[in-house]
């Protein structure tokens, strides 16, 4: 059987701690960001967590050798 190949925008949007949670940018914090407060830019430096159900479904479809 043939190698299954990774989706590479998943690839590049999506990354995999060590405990196996997926982790992901979170959005908003490209341009227009003088309207935004600095708590809500703070808090959006940081990474997201998906959900144990979206994220199971990433590593099993997208990320398959991740």
């Amino acid at each position: 059987m043939p190698k299954m190949k990774t989706k590479r925008a998943a690839a590049k949007r999506f990354s995999l701690t060590a405990s196996g949670k997926v982790k992901y940018k979170k959005m908003n914090l490209r341009h227009i960001l003088t309207k935004r407060s600095p708590k809500r830019k703070m808090h959006l430096r940081h990474a997201g967590i998906l959900s144990e159900d979206t994220a199971k479904s990433i590593r099993k479809q997208l990320l398959p050798y991740g």
